[in-house]
């Protein structure tokens, strides 16, 4: 059956059988509605494997041709979105390789590199597994713990840091379960290295909310940004307002997401605190909860005592 299936798809690619047999006595159930499921983000594209080709197919003609300049782009988006289709395995990383390949250019390779990428988390958790909750690579971090910076986390946690950019990826990880993947930088980088919180506090509230939250390559990231992982330069800090003036310029993504600020024109939306004090009086939105230089030498300094 599975020859005679086989053969009948194109080459280099592998369908969904029509049917597959199971043991006599196991049941099945009604595949439940979207709408029966609780606590699904609004945000969540239509699963399946048909709608994940679909989107492919649909990002192929729009998007992969800009990735490599565009992919981070906090306005612009022309981010695939497969990764929830990855995770749930309705699409395969190895289909999707060979069909961008087959359109070439900078943007498809560009987008390979980023499922390789995916591929090497999920060979390092296999040959490390204790990493998805241990340091791959201590630097014997005496990080703030989750009581002595309990304001704080929760301030991240509903994008009320004071820093835009930060706040609005935050904001739009609460709606959608999902994230910009410049936005997942910024925000792991904020809450490792400025506010220098344990990594896994973050991993653990990304998992809560993400709809493609995958183990390896959720653990794995926030290791790598807070210094703890296969990065080669663990001691490096993202600056919010310079990432925030230049992956969104003109401030459309922080105006999207932090509507109070969406008056500012502008880059001037990546630094309210800048504003007048009477016209700064005007917006309801906090100031910075630190300093940046204060909390990178606060970081560095943990650093310098390995």
């Amino acid at each position: 059956y599975f020859r005679r299936w086989s053969q009948e798809q194109p080459r280099g690619v592998l369908g969904a059988p029509r049917s597959v047999r199971v043991p006599a006595g196991v049941g099945s159930g009604r595949v439940p509605a979207r709408a029966d499921v609780s606590g699904v983000s609004a945000g969540l594209a239509e699963g399946g494997e048909t709608a994940g080709r679909k989107r492919f197919a649909d990002w192929k003609r729009a998007g992969l041709a800009t990735y490599d300049s565009g992919h981070d782009d906090l306005a612009g988006d022309v981010t695939s979105r497969l990764s929830p289709h990855l995770h749930f395995g309705t699409l395969s990383p190895t289909e999707l390789v060979a069909r961008a390949r087959r359109s070439g250019g900078s943007g498809a390779e560009a987008f390979v590199r980023q499922l390789c990428w995916r591929d090497f988390h999920h060979q390092v958790l296999a040959a490390r597994p204790g990493a998805a909750s241990a340091d791959y690579r201590t630097k014997h971090d005496r990080w703030r713990s989750a009581e002595s910076a309990g304001e704080e986390i929760e301030a991240w946690k509903a994008g009320r840091t004071g820093y835009p950019v930060v706040d609005a990826a935050m904001r739009q990880l609460r709606h959608e379960g999902w994230m910009h993947n410049r936005g997942r930088l910024l925000t792991a980088s904020f809450l490792t290295k400025t506010l220098y919180v344990d990594w896994r506090v973050g991993a653990r509230y990304f998992l809560e909310l993400l709809v493609d939250g995958d183990i390896a390559n959720n653990q794995l990231n926030w290791q790598w940004m807070a210094g703890t992982g296969t990065d080669s330069r663990p001691n490096r800090v993202l600056n919010p307002v310079t990432q925030g003036r230049r992956y969104d310029p003109q401030g459309g993504y922080v105006r999207r997401w932090v509507p109070e600020l969406s008056a500012l024109a502008g880059a001037a939306v990546h630094e309210p605190w800048k504003l007048p004090k009477a016209e700064r009086a005007r917006y309801d939105y906090p100031d910075p909860l630190v300093e940046l230089a204060e909390g990178r030498d606060r970081f560095l300094r943990a650093r310098d005592k390995d």
